[in-house]
């Protein structure tokens, strides 16, 4: 199957001034440090990983909103162009993307309806009434009630701002949405409503997501496969049932034991992991995690370990793993 989005080797790096000496010290940030992943149209890749691993910087490179420092992000076959080209412009019509807070991706100055119609103003799609009457029928589509079409966006409630959000997100038809923690300034009992909401919202119009949480349960619902990012790699990729049963790498098996469940069973104890991650200025040798793992060897602190197939249709970077052409590898459970 053909990949809507494919990103390789993408790396964002970023120059700064590190304390030391007079004037400081040159150094530099890896945000991104080289990450591959494709995503088929119509399915879902959950992103994961602790904060500040380079989950929302990815999310920026694939939408264009700042260039990658080298490597490459390809849209239906596509590189995706320069910022702010019209070439650029063109694509991001097919390439929305849903915010964490909804407060503040609305403006507050105007009705909710007149902001679902205003992607189609500014791409020059149908007169005054023609946009207000698509806006109001994709708004109806995602469950807001008429009465709430002129109101602003203090008067809504979250789960309500959410939804004006995704409708403004979808009115242009998109290929792909990325959700960048889209439940996460949200009550628990509007997240499950706004999740339902997106599968249906994905079942209907078949588009695409990308989506990042820290919220592993959620992932696991709503992902066709997870990606688990650490220090601005992914270290385990793979379907999320095989990967939340039994997770290979030991951040992810650390990750899958912090989930809370009163079905845990006998023998799946917790994984406290030491220390804080280090930092993306100052990347340990070898692999970034083994200053933290309880099963790091030698060659953990000397070489880094590439993201290969360990079988089951998962993709590990890790030394403790050994690397197959087939299906045939048993991963530890956590």
């Amino acid at each position: 199957m053909n990949a809507l989005l494919e990103t390789t080797a993408l790396t964002r790096h970023f120059p700064l001034r590190l304390p030391g000496g007079l004037f400081g010290r040159p150094g530099l940030l890896r945000a991104v440090d080289g990450v591959s992943f494709a995503l088929p149209a119509g399915k879902t890749l959950g992103l994961v990983g602790e904060s500040g691993c380079g989950k929302s910087t990815t999310a920026r490179l694939v939408l264009g909103l700042m260039a990658p420092t080298s490597g490459a992000v390809r849209f239906e076959g596509e590189p995706v162009p320069a910022r702010r080209g019209p070439a650029w412009r063109a694509l991001r019509r097919r390439m929305q993307m849903v915010y964490q807070d909804p407060m503040s991706a609305l403006d507050r100055r105007l009705p909710v309806v007149t902001q679902v119609a205003e992607p189609l103003l500014v791409f020059g799609q149908g007169s005054a009434p023609e946009r207000l009457e698509r806006a109001r029928d994709l708004m109806a589509s995602v469950g807001l009630t008429p009465h709430l079409f002129e109101r602003y966006p203090h008067e809504l409630s979250g789960g309500q701002r959410q939804r004006v959000v995704l409708a403004r997100a979808l009115i242009l038809q998109p290929s792909l949405l990325v959700c960048d923690e889209p439940i996460s300034a949200l009550d628990v009992s509007i997240q499950a409503q706004v999740i339902n909401l997106l599968l249906d919202v994905q079942a209907r119009f078949g588009v695409a997501f990308l989506f990042i949480s820290h919220d592993l349960k959620v992932v696991r619902q709503v992902s066709d496969e997870v990606a688990v990012m650490y220090l601005g790699r992914i270290v385990e990729q793979g379907g999320p049932d095989d990967l939340f049963h039994r997770p290979a790498h030991p951040y992810t098996q650390a990750l899958v034991s912090a989930i809370p469940s009163p079905w845990r069973r006998d023998g799946m104890r917790r994984i406290v992991l030491e220390g804080d991650p280090p930092s993306p200025t100052d990347v340990p040798d070898g692999c970034a995690f083994h200053p933290r793992c309880a099963q790091a060897m030698a060659v953990c602190r000397e070489r880094r370990p590439e993201l290969a197939q360990i079988g089951g249709g998962r993709r590990a970077a890790c030394h403790l793993l050994t690397p197959v052409a087939a299906d045939t590898t048993e991963a530890t459970p956590c």
